[in-house]
């Protein structure tokens, strides 16, 4: 099948990748402590892939091919995790627009890295100009969307508060970027993409409900747990399509270009989110910094998709 027949699927993982975020966001306010929150979230993607994986059992992987997965394979779906976390604790205070502009120019970088110094087994490209000036142009975008945050409603110190957690989404953003090639050499190992997803995700799980016995405070009040709505458990499923699509595309398209699809509709998603405020978000008005930012942002994926 032709790569470019797979960026429709890769679209719509992207936006639903930010919705997912913003449902994690909503999910977390409702259920009080973040741990819960996360493991609640991931729960229905591991009973859907088992149940999918049970259904269709085959193929199986071999045992040549278990012999020559890496180490980290299994742990693509942990990676990952950081920046969903990240969206259950953060989303609310720096919004949307800046959140995922940060995790995605992050993720596009890291992307850039991996093809061009072959890591994790990608095959190495070496540097290419256009795609480099192509992630500078999303530095710079989400520059413009940062700074019309629209989250100063607390004063300076809030605005500065929530400044400080650039660096920790700076990272996991890099981590989705690295999870999604860790989960492609996963399904390759493994061969049925249901039995990858779900080892891809049951240490997340684990992990997640780890935390929370080992700090279960604060918990939900009835009154929390009576704002809960239906859709908010299944924040994290949104954001497995994006996963799932990694872990049968990225070797398909190339790391950049699947980032980069991803990342477009992402972004554009996510300043809809935020205008709108929709799933519970607060409105914060598209304006002109925030529409030149997602401009030169998507002019930066084009150059990064298309050299």
């Amino acid at each position: 099948m032709p790569p470019a027949l797979l960026y429709p699927f890769i679209l719509v993982a992207g936006a639903l990748q930010a919705i997912g975020n913003a449902m994690n966001a909503q999910l977390r306010g409702r259920l009080v402590n973040p741990w819960l929150a996360a493991t609640v979230s991931f729960l229905p993607i591991v009973f859907v892939f088992t149940t999918l994986f049970l259904t269709m059992p085959t193929p199986l992987p071999s045992l040549d091919g278990l012999s020559r997965m890496p180490w980290y394979a299994p742990l693509g779906g942990v990676a990952g995790a950081v920046a969903v976390f990240g969206g259950l604790a953060f989303i609310d205070k720096v919004g949307a627009g800046p959140f995922n502009g940060l995790t995605l120019t992050a993720n596009i970088l890291t992307s850039l890295a991996m093809d061009a110094l072959g890591l994790f087994g990608l095959q190495a490209a070496g540097f290419k100009p256009m795609p480099w000036l192509g992630g500078l142009l999303m530095a710079v975008g989400v520059t413009f969307i940062a700074r019309s945050g629209g989250k100063s409603d607390g004063g300076e110190g809030h605005a500065m508060s929530g400044k400080l957690l650039y660096p920790f989404i700076l990272v996991a953003g890099a981590l989705m970027a690295i999870g999604v090639v860790w989960n492609a050499q996963l399904r390759g190992a493994l061969e049925n993409p249901w039995l990858a997803a779900t080892v891809s995700f049951v240490p997340v799980v684990f992990v997640f409900a780890l935390v929370f016995l080992l700090r279960p405070t604060p918990l939900p009040t009835r009154e929390d747990l009576s704002g809960v709505r239906w859709w908010m458990p299944f924040a994290g499923i949104t954001g497995a399509v994006a996963v799932f699509a990694g872990l049968l595309f990225v070797d398909k398209v190339g790391a950049g270009a699947f980032n980069g699809l991803l990342i477009t509709a992402n972004l554009l998603t996510s300043v809809a989110l935020d205008h709108f405020g929709w799933f519970g978000m607060k409105r914060v008005k598209a304006g002109p910094p925030r529409l030149i930012g997602a401009a030169v942002m998507v002019a930066g994926i084009v150059l990064i998709s298309l050299f």
